[in-house]
């Protein structure tokens, strides 16, 4: 008789064979033409352009206008207006309730590791003084190194819940995000992993390392961005050396258009001594409607599934990242909730001809409802040169004059042929306008605007009645504590 002996062998699984990792690399107010394959002649970022090569860059890829609301997004799959926060208060960064769901949550269910390397930016927009309860550790994430928001003036270091570096040297902190997640990656090869990276570069201060400070022609700023590049090829190289690339899909996008307000006559960043970015021909930049505002760079590289050297023009965005996840790693999704974002498997496998052509996007600045978007078309909808709605962006002083308008009717664009937004084609294309104001009053009617709460909008702190506009805090008046 023949003994099989591989039969008594224990059971391998193969990494191919398990649910898929996930890298997610979120740069702070970085612009769509910050990128060489998006444009850039003056920053160089020859690992991101190799990761497009070898994946899909997707063109039409939306984030919020700006960084808090843009992780409330990515992290929630529901636009910012949506989700509860905590007091019921909708504030400018959303303080993100307990009783909400995270993609790490989801994927915690599933048996992933899940780890958050850099800017929070969930549990109070301050490096003091904000809720340690909703930091990373309690939103799903096993492990946290990074910083609980802006380096606006200072970063405070954390490992977990402990303050680490207090006032920690800015310049050290894109490796050190990098150094921390490689090391998460490897300690974890065995199991399915997240690793989330929402840099905190190239947001002001600026900062680069020794290695790169001084060596960019677009000044301080392309330093910042080179550095990053440099370290998303480390990324992608320590995924690649542990056999991982194969079943892992790492995605590389923005958090919001370029900061204007540190150019130079808030122009598009090209000049060395300008200290934000460029969103090339989409008109204006971080806290704006208008496309440069809200329309990121973004790869898809990695993945056996994932195609070489393709381009997506289907509108994607960041809303669509837990649904697609959770898809992936075959997770339920919450059935007690709605959630905006949709599952894009199949624009990620560069199936391009699957996307939903009914699919639209809302554009909202604040608790305003500024504009919608379907298929090549966008309608800015009627609103005041300092809409109540975007308070406390009414007087708007981060985009240039000339993008401070309002709009007396509805104002349609064809993006493809009018990516500046500059000429308005609503008389030609009636059905078209009447159809965009359609989808704006159904979003009202589910979610909400200015002066409305929709029935979908979520308060998990409510003791008596729902509002009936959305709940802004109130701000005291100046002189006042």
């Amino acid at each position: 008789m023949t003994i099989c002996w591989a039969c008594f062998a224990p059971a391998v699984t193969r990494a191919e064979d398990r649910p898929p990792n996930f890298v997610v690399i979120f740069t702070d107010d970085q612009g769509y033409a910050d990128v060489g394959c998006f444009g850039s002649t003056d920053i160089r970022t020859p690992r991101l352009d190799a990761m497009a090569a070898e994946g899909v860059k997707f063109t039409s890829f939306y984030a919020q206008p700006i960084c808090g609301p843009s992780r409330a997004a990515l992290m929630t799959g529901c636009y910012p207006m949506r989700v509860a926060e905590r007091g019921n208060t909708k504030q400018v960064h959303p303080i993100l309730h307990s009783d909400e769901i995270t993609v790490a949550e989801i994927l915690k269910t599933k048996g992933y590791a899940t780890a958050c390397f850099g800017k929070w930016d969930l549990a109070k927009h301050a490096q003091q003084g904000f809720y340690m309860d909703l930091f990373p550790t309690r939103q799903g994430f096993d492990y946290f190194f990074g910083t609980p928001t802006s380096n606006d003036r200072i970063v405070n270091l954390y490992r977990n819940e402990e303050l680490i570096e207090p006032k920690t040297e800015m310049a050290t902190l894109t490796r050190r995000y990098t150094d921390e997640a490689i090391a998460f990656m490897r300690k974890h090869k065995e199991q399915p992993f997240f690793a989330y990276i929402p840099h905190t570069m190239p947001h002001t201060r600026l900062e680069a390392s020794p290695k790169f400070k001084g060596n960019s022609p677009r000044g301080l700023y392309g330093d910042v961005i080179e550095e990053i590049d440099f370290n998303v090829g480390r990324l992608l190289d320590a995924v690649t050396e542990m056999g991982l690339k194969d079943n892992t899909y790492v995605i590389f996008t923005s958090d919001n258009g370029p900061w204007l307000v540190k150019n130079k006559n808030h122009a598009d960043g090209h000049l060395p001594g300008d200290h934000g970015g460029s969103a090339g021909r989409l008109r204006s930049g971080k806290v704006s409607t208008f496309e440069g505002g809200v329309r990121v760079p973004c790869i898809v590289w990695g993945n056996r599934h994932v195609p070489a050297g393709q381009t997506c023009d289907s509108i994607a965005s960041t809303l669509d990242v837990l649904p697609t996840f959770a898809a992936l790693a075959g997770a339920d999704l919450p059935s007690d909730r709605v959630i905006d974002g949709a599952d894009i498997r199949h624009l990620l496998h560069g199936e391009f001809d699957k996307a939903d052509p009914d699919k639209a996007y809302f554009y909202y600045l604040r608790v305003h409802l500024q504009a919608v978007r379907q298929g090549n078309w966008k309608l800015h909808l009627p609103r005041e040169d300092e809409p109540v709605g975007a308070v406390e962006f009414r007087r708007n002083v981060h985009i240039a004059p000339a993008d401070r308008i309002g709009f007396d009717s509805p104002f349609l664009v064809d993006l493809e042929r009018d990516p500046d937004e500059t000429t308005n084609v609503a008389g030609d294309h009636p059905a078209v306008v009447q159809a965009l104001l359609k989808l704006a009053d159904e979003m009202r009617s589910d979610l909400g605007d200015y002066n409305h709460v929709g029935k979908n909008m979520r308060f998990f702190d409510l003791e008596g009645p729902r509002p009936t506009t959305p709940p802004l805090p109130v701000r005291p008046k100046r002189g006042t504590k």
